[in-house]
């Protein structure tokens, strides 16, 4: 028997029914009931399975309380209504009750009350609206099932949606709005899907998650909720086999957040990728209590406080996540919390861009931090920070900060610009090694008073003040590292301090390149020293340091020595030095005192004298010019590049061409000396760059054939008529040379922003036309961005006619630089380590983050460590030991 029509006509006299209830008292399972337009005061209860429909359509048909503090529909069975206007009298009562079975509402204009699905009813809410209601709008306490699709909650004195019990609620393209109290809330072990949807100015928080709940918000937007945007107090794992369970959102945005944008304070898991969250009042993301927060490919702007804050127990994986324009610090780990960050980059934050305190924990890998008034990475009172491969520029204050207890360990950083390089003030144990810092204000290196920092393979070049300081009574430990180009001192040691400095390379300083302070110490061997324009080493009274086997060359005096000091000298040697006090390489000393051996010496003469003639640039005038052959014979030797190798040699043979037209006095054909260099990291770009410049010295095209290095932040400005000024400062550096600008398609802004970076184009545009032969610039950077670069601006595609293609290196390529590596520094492979090592290379993945000549050059650091640890394990190692390279001393497979 097929299903029936019922017909509610209230003025009807035959063939209808003049109440819905009458209707329904008389309809079967499965039967439809047709509403006729109207009000209908009445208090429904379905007890079957029947569909009700508003005849004319939505809004047609008025369902209106008799019963206040009653609902006014009562469901207890798998019934549909479609199109039906429901009014409520007592808003913070039930308006739509669902007691057992499964409701469906479409298209229904719900007001005046809640509805409600409880015991283990199920409830389907489509395009509809839930309105003027108290306490909640929609509220699941069930076993059962929600489905809210299309639907708007709003005007809600309280939360819009609640999820409780162990209901499982499916939140589709819904919005909530205007509530007072949490947009929605899921609580006991409740799971909620939550897809597409939009919660605004909510009173409290848009998403508050509570016990063992667990929700997915996928791509949804949370906007201006008074408190947090989403709030965890939840404690639901999540599953290690399905993903399930916690807390997971993916994409979609959180914005304007009256406290924390994500906040995740409970025990459980929450994840977040892909998600923007911007604007917030307090933190961007926080995680607190014991906690496990993930961030994946996530974008936080414009944070109230810190752009993402980990304290208590808590700990956080932090990956490809950017933080930008913090009003406090970019990432703050605080008390026993744990974070580890991979990639990703902080920026233009108040504080500090990193900042580890308390006894928590923090590794940083591949993390570039810049623009802050204070320190780009510092961790003080316990805290522990493990770097690796970071970048800081720009920093107001040092690009890494060490305080307090704090403990650390650093591989690979560089520094760029800013007050200060390293500062390593803590009491706690250091190690820092290859760390490169250019163009600071003051000091590269600095050891704070008490402190016994280890610094290994670490370069300094353009500081301020000095290379590197020690400050009194530390005991650092400086191996293999090199300062240049200083303002002050290369090496400055103060009062009771007691260094251990030992093949250090000091070159190109405007004072000293060792300064021993009053009454200091320490022990100084192998270290050479060059081109200084005060005495290579001054000693001042009372002090007595230990100079073992060092060299001077290139200045005008290699040691002056104040009244008191006391010196102790062993093998120092002086070349090239027109007032020498130290003998030549290979002779020793004679008929001032000193012996061969060991010597006391005091030599009176005051600190910074330079006598005769010589003036700090005699030395860089004295270098003779270099020669073409050997240039080119250099360029040869590097590994691989032989594409890029060919077009130089050809270039060469063009610019000699240039060279003689114009010594013959013919007309230069027209010529862009300025080039693209294209290519992944790590394929040699800089090191080409450095030797293109020096060939066109020997050519004749370049006055000096020097190598500026500058990026987007050397060039671009901050503000209106900035970046003028700052582009031509650094294009003038260059003038002579080579300006090499990496990354350059960074200059280029995205469409319809007021970036700076098209002036800065502009600017370099005029200034190469101005300057035609007085700079060569090379811009550099991926392969297709180059491209986009180049066709953004006119003047580019003129100037930079010709591209140079850095291909990746080969597994033969990146074995032969760990071999020229070992040869440099004394090492030798075996042939099954040669075959472990190819088969390594072979493995290892070639990805986005895959640093070609900079992994090879890291493997053989990292095989030569292990090699020391087997080593030192030997009872009697010979000579053969200590030089040999085995399989066994790989790192573990990428």
């Amino acid at each position: 028997m097929s299903p029936a029509i019922h017909h509610v006509r209230p003025n009807a006299r035959r063939g209808a029914f003049r109440t819905i209830a009458d209707a329904v008292r008389a309809a079967d399972t499965d039967d439809e009931i047709r509403i006729a337009a109207g009000e209908y005061p009445e208090r429904l209860l379905i007890d079957r399975a029947v569909t009700l429909v508003a005849e004319d359509g939505p809004g047609t048909v008025r369902l209106t309380s008799i019963a206040p503090g009653l609902p006014v529909l009562e469901v207890s069975a798998s019934a549909t209504l479609s199109g039906l206007t429901v009014l409520g009298a007592d808003p913070s009562r039930p308006l739509v009750l669902v007691t057992a079975g499964t409701a469906e509402l479409r298209e229904c204009d719900l007001a005046g009350g809640r509805v409600e699905a409880v015991r283990a009813a199920s409830l389907r809410i489509t395009r509809s609206v839930i309105r003027e209601a108290e306490l909640a709008g929609v509220h699941a306490d069930t076993s059962g099932e929600l489905w809210l699709t299309g639907t708007l909650v709003t005007n809600v004195d309280g939360t819009g949606v609640v999820v409780s019990g162990t209901a499982t609620a499916h939140l589709t393209d819904s919005t909530v709005r205007s509530v007072s109290g949490s947009g929605t809330r899921v609580r006991g072990e409740a799971t909620a899907v939550i897809r597409r949807c939009v919660v605004e100015s909510a009173g409290r928080n848009g998403l508050l998650v509570e016990e063992q709940a667990s929700v997915v918000l996928d791509e949804c937007r949370v906007k201006d909720a008074a408190a947090e945007a989403v709030r965890v107090l939840g404690s639901a794992p999540r599953a290690e086999d399905d993903g399930g369970g916690g807390v997971r959102i993916t994409g979609g945005e959180v914005t304007g957040a009256g406290a924390a944008g994500i906040l995740a304070a409970g025990t459980g898991d929450v994840l977040v990728s892909a998600c923007s969250v911007r604007d917030s009042g307090a933190a961007g993301v926080s995680a607190d209590g014991s906690a496990r927060l993930e961030l994946v490919d996530c974008r936080i702007n414009g944070s109230g406080a810190c752009g993402v804050m980990v304290r208590g127990a808590a700990r956080a994986v932090v990956t490809d996540t950017t933080v930008r324009g913090a009003e406090g610090n970019g990432i703050l780990v605080g008390e026993r919390a744990e974070v580890r960050v991979t990639g990703g980059t902080v920026r233009e934050t108040a504080f500090s861009a990193v900042h580890v305190g308390g006894e928590a924990t923090a590794e940083l890998v591949a993390l570039r931090v810049a623009d802050t008034p204070e320190h780009g990475i510092a961790a003080a009172e316990r805290g522990r920070l493990t770097l690796e491969d970071c970048q800081a520029a720009d920093c107001g204050l040092s690009g890494l900060h060490l305080d307090g207890y704090a403990v650390a360990t650093v591989d690979n950083m560089t520094v760029r610009r800013g007050r200060n390089g390293v500062t390593a003030q803590s009491r706690g144990e250091v190690r820092v090694r290859d760390v490169r810092i250019t163009d600071v204000e003051r000091a590269g290196l600095t050891c704070g008073p008490d402190s016994a920092p280890e610094f290994t393979d670490c370069r300094v070049s353009g500081a301020g003040t000095a290379g590197v300081v020690v400050a009194e009574k530390a005991a650092p430990t400086l191996r293999d590292c090199a300062v240049s180009g200083t303002e002050g001192s290369g090496l400055v040691v103060a009062r009771d301090a007691d260094p251990t400095v030992l093949r250090l390379t000091v070159k190109d300083t405007g004072k000293n390149g060792l300064f021993v302070g009053e009454g200091a110490k320490g022990r100084y061997e192998e270290c050479v020293l060059s081109a200084t324009a005060y005495p290579a080493v001054h000693v001042a009274a009372g002090a007595r340091p230990v100079l073992r086997d060092l060299l001077v060359t290139d200045t005008a005096e290699d040691l002056s020595v104040d009244e008191g000091a006391e010196p102790e000298v062993t093998g120092c040697a002086a070349r090239d030095v027109k007032k020498p006090v130290w003998p030549a390489p290979g002779t020793s000393a004679t008929g001032s005192g000193e012996a061969a051996g060991t010597a006391r010496v005091a030599v009176a003469g005051p600190q910074g004298t330079v006598s005769g003639t010589a003036e700090a640039g005699d030395a860089e005038q004295d270098v003779p010019e270099e020669n073409l052959d050997d240039l080119l014979t250099e360029l040869g030797v590097l590994v691989g590049l032989e594409r890029v190798k060919n077009d130089v040699s050809s270039l060469v043979k063009l610019m000699q061409m240039v060279r003689r037209r114009e010594e013959a006095g013919l007309a230069a054909p027209p010529l862009s000396r300025h080039l693209v260099f294209a290519g992944n990291p790590g394929t040699g770009k800089t090191t080409v760059a450095r030797l293109y410049g020096r060939i066109l010295a020997a050519v004749g095209l370049l006055a000096r054939g020097h190598l500026v290095e500058a990026d987007r932040s050397s060039l671009v400005g901050e503000y209106v008529g900035h970046t003028g000024p700052k582009t031509q400062r650094v294009f003038e550096e260059a003038m002579g040379g080579v300006l090499f600008i990496d990354e350059a398609y960074s200059l280029t802004p995205a469409a319809g922003s007021n970036d700076f970076g098209h002036e800065a184009i502009a600017t370099l545009v005029k200034l190469m036309e101005d300057h035609r032969d007085s700079v060569v610039v090379i811009v550099a950077g991926y392969p297709d961005e180059m491209e986009h670069f180049i066709d953004s601006n006119p003047g580019l595609a003129s100037r930079f006619s010709r591209t140079l293609l850095f291909e990746d290196y080969d597994t033969p390529e990146l074995v032969n630089i760990v071999e020229h590596h070992a040869e440099r520094h004394q090492y030798r492979l075996t042939a099954s380590a040669r075959e472990a090592l190819i088969a390594y290379f072979e493995e290892t993945p070639r990805g986005e983050r895959f640093g070609n000549g900079r992994t090879a050059r890291q493997t053989f650091q990292a095989m030569t460590e292990r090699q020391a640890y087997r080593v030192a394990e030997m009872a009697a190692p010979d000579e053969s030991d200590l030089i040999t390279l085995r399989p066994q001393d790989l790192p573990e497979w990428p």
